[in-house]
């Protein structure tokens, strides 16, 4: 097979054209794109095997909580109904939660739509938009779809976003830097206050887009959000989404926090209406669920812990988690885990970097971890 790179895999799938605009069947697309040529020749084989065990999403398997479900159940009886003031009550709600306007709120379904209209907004003015990597690629491959160029800093030895090369990395025609903290696919944490200068400083040149779809995995004294940032109107986007902690990957809700300006310039890239009342419902009656929060944390502890404790036995190296996956060098042996395990109904995922291949894998249950452990002490 020819070698694909991933652009033009995204390409060749989706049938893209210089036209494109933001479309389900696109965001779908990249946000499946495989993240290795092992993943690029896996996903185009006519026959993929059944996953049952799913350790390559990094979903909650504990969610929705039972007082979402019970917020849908009951908001049932509206589906008929557009939700047009529901979404503006969900921007009141969000933004009374972080302590701003509703002018600096947008939702949509899932932080994907709004990583992808954050791409096409300043991705259509061509430039670079800048990131670590490796780092979730939704934004970037959204940007590269249109006029933009994606430079990349690669991580420490740690698996850790390296901030001063990141900021050394700012050229002329830099439009957006993306962050991510905890950095999926690595799960490592940097100092809050190391990404906090680090936003003070290059968001006077260039617009920081910070991704914190992981923050709630940390305990709550260790939650450092950059909205507060944005309260000091400063040049910065921050997404969160309900589809981790919150268990609502598949209702799809999320929403970004920014200056109005910044706001309206990439809302305007969103597709209508694409939140359903029954993801405002789970989400609301999510929003301050601590009991449910503290269980997730817990379990999510507890299961990741029987992977680490398998890997250290094992002598591999994998990134410090502070998540729901584990970034792991399997010592040349990615590809052919994913396979085995595949065929054995568990999804892992295979991603290239540094000039080989690495697994990471998303933390299920205690028991589907258990389980992994079992397969990977009979294949490895």
């Amino acid at each position: 097979m020819t070698k694909l790179s991933r652009r033009k895999w995204m390409q060749a799938t989706v049938g893209l054209a210089s036209g494109a605009v933001i479309s389900p069947a696109l965001v779908h697309q990249l946000m499946a794109a495989p993240a290795s040529e092992a993943e690029r020749n896996f996903f185009l084989r006519r026959q993929e095997p059944v996953i049952s065990v799913r350790l390559n999403s990094n979903e909650n398997p504990y969610g929705p909580s039972a007082a979402a479900r019970k917020a849908v159940n009951e908001i049932l009886s509206e589906g008929n109904r557009y939700p047009f003031q529901v979404v503006t009550e969900m921007k009141q709600t969000l933004a009374a939660k972080e302590g701003l306007s509703p002018d600096h709120i947008a939702i949509g379904a899932g932080s994907g739509e709004m990583l992808c209209a954050s791409g096409v907004a300043f991705g259509i003015e061509g430039g670079a938009v800048l990131s670590p990597y490796p780092t979730f690629p939704l934004m970037m491959s959204y940007a590269e779809v249109f006029r933009a160029r994606w430079d990349k800093v690669d991580l420490n030895d740690k698996l850790e976003v390296d901030y001063t090369a990141l900021a050394a990395r700012v050229k002329d025609d830099t439009r957006l830097v993306f962050i991510c903290n905890p950095n999926n696919p690595t799960g490592t944490l940097v100092d809050p206050a190391i990404v906090r200068a680090f936003c003070e400083e290059v968001s006077k040149k260039v617009t920081v887009f910070s991704d914190e779809a992981y923050l709630e995995f940390l305990e709550p004294s260790s939650q450092v959000s950059m909205v507060d940032m944005v309260k000091n109107d400063k040049n910065i986007v921050v997404s969160r989404t309900f589809s981790k902690i919150y268990g609502l990957a598949g209702l799809r809700i999320g929403y970004l926090v920014g200056r109005p300006d910044l706001i309206r310039k990439i809302s305007r890239y969103q597709t209508g209406f694409t939140v359903s009342q029954a993801a405002i419902a789970a989400a609301k009656a999510s929003l301050g669920d601590e009991a449910f929060m503290t269980m997730a944390r817990k379990k999510n502890a507890e299961a990741r812990k029987i992977l680490t404790d398998y890997l250290d036995k094992k002598g591999f190296f994998y990134g410090k988690s502070h998540t729901n996956f584990v970034f792991i060098d399997t010592r040349g042996q990615a590809e052919r885990l994913m396979k085995v395990l595949a065929e054995r109904g568990i999804g892992i995922r295979v991603w290239d970097y540094a000039g080989k291949q690495w697994n990471r894998i998303s933390v299920g249950t205690a028991d589907e971890m258990k389980l992994l452990v079992k397969n990977l002490e009979e294949i490895v």
